[in-house]
């Protein structure tokens, strides 16, 4: 049972994380939208930083390259 909930405590918290993953990577593209480039390579990295594990994370990495010219 104890191992149970420890699961259920980390997937949530797993959970949480990419839900804010996902709010900033939404969020550095309306700053794309909006020419703050330099805010959204911001959150790009924030995201990079603090959520390595998203999904988010990759597509971070690509707009980042993309922001800062270094895209395919």
């Amino acid at each position: 049972m104890r191992k149970l909930l420890v699961l259920l405590c980390l997937s949530l918290a797993l959970a949480g994380c990419s839900d804010r993953a996902e709010e900033l990577y939404e969020t550095a593209g309306f700053e794309e939208q909006q020419f703050n480039r330099e805010h959204a390579g911001k959150l790009y990295r924030e995201i990079i930083e603090k959520y390595p594990d998203s999904p988010y994370a990759d597509r971070a990495k690509e707009r980042l390259a993309e922001l800062e010219g270094k895209g395919g």
